[in-house]
């Protein structure tokens, strides 16, 4: 496969320190054309702007997952702001969003963390990278009062939500989950999703989809989710990876 757009990973992560410019290095030779990097917090933000600026086909994003809250400063929004500012290919605020999967986390603090930062991305006029996991209702509700661009990546959620989301223009992002054999959700959820609002993603190092489940992933890997989303969709996986680069680019407004 050729032009791939990996449009959510995180090579800032640490499953990458023994070796990531090598991968990095390496994703254009196995047909990688584009990758946007999402960020959890200030930190990483920080290391994806600097990967950004040193490969060409490198795009980032800046945010604070809910999963980091509590450990973020009361002025990061100043902080995002200037990281921005500084680098034009920090494309998007993300990953933002809610997260209510493990016990003890602080409901209010996270939804007043995703208020502030979709407001912010709506005031700079720049698409959101949303994460949403066990709290559909409330991203839900909360994305209709800010509507803003952007794409809910790493969807497992029902077809109803996804039907929701894609009423106020919003692009759906699927991972590797799509060729598990317990994703009969997740391809009820692809089906309802036109093309023109379809992304493909990674979540690296995680979800690696199947033969490669358990094991780090890459990039270059979308070649096998694209491969059962264009089974669905009745269409050849290259032309599944062409009209979801287009959609990529499209929504994080890159021009190459």
């Amino acid at each position: 496969m050729t032009g791939i757009f990996d449009t959510h990973s995180h090579y800032a992560d640490s499953a990458f320190d023994e070796d990531r410019d090598q991968v990095l290095a390496e994703l254009p030779e196995k047909g990688v054309k584009l990758v946007m990097l999402a960020a959890s917090g200030l930190h990483d933000s920080a290391e994806n702007s600097l990967l950004s600026q040193k490969y060409g086909y490198i795009y980032a994003a800046a945010g604070v997952h809910p999963e980091c809250v509590d450990e973020t400063p009361a002025d990061y929004l100043d902080r995002l702001r200037e990281m921005i500012s500084a680098n034009s290919k920090i494309k998007a605020v993300g990953e933002i969003g809610l997260d209510y999967h493990y016990d003890g986390y602080d409901r209010d603090k996270q939804i007043r963390f995703f208020r502030e930062q979709l407001a912010f991305a709506n005031e700079i006029d720049m698409p959101v990278i949303v994460h949403s996991r066990d709290a559909a209702e409330d991203t839900v509700e909360i994305l209709r009062e800010y509507r803003p661009r952007g794409v809910v990546h790493c969807f497992s959620g029902s077809a109803e939500t996804a039907k929701e989301i894609l009423k106020l223009g919003m692009y759906i992002g699927f991972t590797g989950v799509l060729t598990f054999k317990n994703a009969k959700k997740a391809l009820k959820a692809l089906a309802e999703v036109p093309m023109d609002k379809l992304l493909m993603e990674t979540d690296c190092p995680y979800m690696a989809p199947e033969p490669f489940r358990g094991k780090r992933c890459d990039s270059s890997m979308i070649a096998y989710t694209a491969a059962k989303a264009a089974e669905i969709k009745g269409m050849t996986t290259q032309e599944l990876i062409d009209i979801t680069c287009q959609n990529g680019m499209t929504m994080y407004g890159i021009q190459i």
